[in-house]
């Protein structure tokens, strides 16, 4: 457990301890933390010379984070308070705001210790502006500049590892197959699903490939949203556009965003892979790191290994907590198996 882990659950937060464990959903819907983040955000709106309009509304909660909703003279405002296994994103807002704040929103207040962060509302996202038309033209001119906020963070590893974004690293995928492998595990052990044993024995029987195409990924290192879907980007198809929700992210190899980006665009097209509304979509995305039919193969070989890094996130976000999602972690490792961002 990192310093803001600790914190989320000890001196800034009293009613966080006895959580401490167990479902953090049951906190964030108690009175007293209710209570306590309420009037953290009138303190805050007061201190930026913001009035209130409304009631605090909590429209979110899940496993891995809640959010409050008031509406003030600037507009909506969220309150997002992260779990403990993800309340890296905090600090990671103030990374992000001072290395490239074109593309992220800026926070109006920031508490490390408690794990809390709060927001401008930023409007529609990009699933919700596009209607009927195209996502594949859209992320044409989208995931380019994403791919340059990239390369404006690759000179901070240092500032994003202090953050407490997880290492992700090619050279640290090894150690996190064998992560992955052991909380899989134990759900297979407890579902006794003859599927899921033959799944996770596959992938156990695949270590020394991994660890040796783990070994010929280029180290190319920057932040990897890990899950940079059209729902998770704010503004229009043909805008300057801001990212948001970065929860999920690792330090990996820069091109393992494609992962999710991709598979969410072949399944929204119902398209192959290969469909040429992806490739354009992919190659937008290359050219702002040199000429896309140079480095396809990287990408491909970052996406596949990426799928490691997805399935620890999965299993980080439901910490305690895995309900529904519980066969997810052991999904996406399985996902190893196709060569492919599907």
């Amino acid at each position: 457990m990192n310093d803001h882990q600790q914190g989320l659950q000890q001196a800034g937060d009293p009613a966080g301890a006895q959580y401490a464990g167990n479902s953090f959903t049951a906190l964030w819907t108690s009175r007293e933390w209710r209570a306590e983040a309420e009037a953290w955000i009138d303190e805050q709106l007061a201190a930026a010379r913001v009035e209130r309009l409304g009631e605090v509304t909590q429209p979110r909660v899940r496993p891995w984070g809640t959010l409050l909703r008031v509406d003030t003279s600037h507009g909506p405002v969220w309150l997002k308070a992260p779990g403990p296994e993800t309340v890296f994103e905090v600090p990671l807002y103030r990374v992000l705001a001072t290395v490239a704040p074109k593309w992220v929103l800026d926070p109006i207040a920031v508490d490390v210790t408690r794990g809390w962060v709060l927001l401008p509302d930023g409007g529609p996202t990009l699933r919700e502006v596009l209607g009927e038309r195209s996502l594949s033209d859209a992320l044409v001119n989208v995931l380019p500049q994403y791919a340059q906020l990239q390369v404006d963070l690759l000179p901070h590893t240092e500032d994003l590892l202090a953050a407490g974004v997880a290492d992700m690293r090619p050279a640290v995928m090894p150690q996190r197959l064998e992560e992955a492998l052991e909380t899989t595990g134990r759900y297979v052990e407890s579902s006794g699903d003859a599927e899921a044993r033959e799944i996770h024995a596959w992938v156990a029987s695949r270590r020394e490939d991994f660890a040796a195409r783990c070994r010929e990924l280029p180290d190319r290192v920057s932040l990897d949203h890990n899950d940079l879907h059209s729902n998770n980007i704010l503004g229009g198809p043909s805008d300057q556009v801001r990212f948001y929700d970065w929860g999920d992210s690792v330090l990996a190899h820069p091109f393992s965003s494609l992962l999710v980006t991709l598979g969410s665009l072949t399944r929204k097209l119902e398209v192959a892979p290969d469909d040429p509304l992806v490739l354009r979509v992919r190659d937008s995305y290359l050219e702002v790191f040199g000429t896309p039919a140079d480095l396809v193969a990287e990408l491909d070989l970052a996406c596949w290994i990426g799928k490691v890094a997805r399935a620890v996130v999965w299993d980080r976000a439901l910490h305690g907590d895995p309900g529904e999602f519980a066969r997810a972690p052991l999904e996406t490792l399985g996902s190893l198996r196709m060569n492919s961002w599907l």
